[in-house]
């Protein structure tokens, strides 16, 4: 793994360690509360963050086998997972973030072809070498999304200074200007 990806990596899991500590520390009613995204608990934006991590991932072994979907099979089953998953403890939700996070960093590891263009489950291309960077976008934007004080002051200085493309780069602005 080269010296760029294996910084972001290291910060993935500083991210997604951080995360789940927070998720962790919430009651099941907490889990409930409104985030600060609209319509959607703080249930619903970890399980977003587990959902993307499998999206992610399976755009790897798509790449990596030739069989797969392009995150996820419709924009449908994304928003009917995201929507069943919202309700569940707190335990579920950070065993679900933790098992996602670990897949996730294996199918990294595993991938050799980085320069290849994968779709997006937006239907965009993208090279695979972007993968690791969207992850640690999925992370950290959704950690302050979760509305506990987590704010971008915590961001560590690679994630707040990291060359990201588009929409990530005016994502990560929005969460700057709450």
């Amino acid at each position: 793994m080269d010296t760029e990806r294996a910084r972001i990596m290291e910060c993935i899991d500083e991210a997604t360690d951080r995360l789940i500590a927070t998720v962790d520390s919430l009651s099941d009613e907490q889990v409930h509360e409104p985030s600060l995204l609209e319509g959607w608990t703080r249930g619903h934006v970890a399980t977003h963050v587990a959902r993307s991590g499998d999206a992610l991932s399976n755009m790897l072994i798509w790449l990596r086998t030739g069989r797969g979907v392009p995150g996820y099979p419709s924009v449908e089953v994304r928003e009917a997972e995201i929507e069943a998953g919202a309700g569940r403890t707190g335990r579920e939700l950070v065993a679900d973030i933790a098992e996602s996070a670990s897949v996730l960093t294996g199918e990294i590891a595993a991938n050799e072809d980085w320069e290849t263009l994968i779709e997006t489950p937006t239907g965009v291309q993208i090279p695979a070498v972007e993968i690791p960077s969207r992850r640690l976008v999925e992370v950290e934007l959704h950690h302050t999304d979760l509305g506990l004080g987590y704010t971008p002051e915590h961001w560590t200085d690679l994630f707040a200074s990291i060359d990201l493309g588009e929409p990530m780069r005016t994502w990560r602005a929005d969460r700057l200007d709450r």
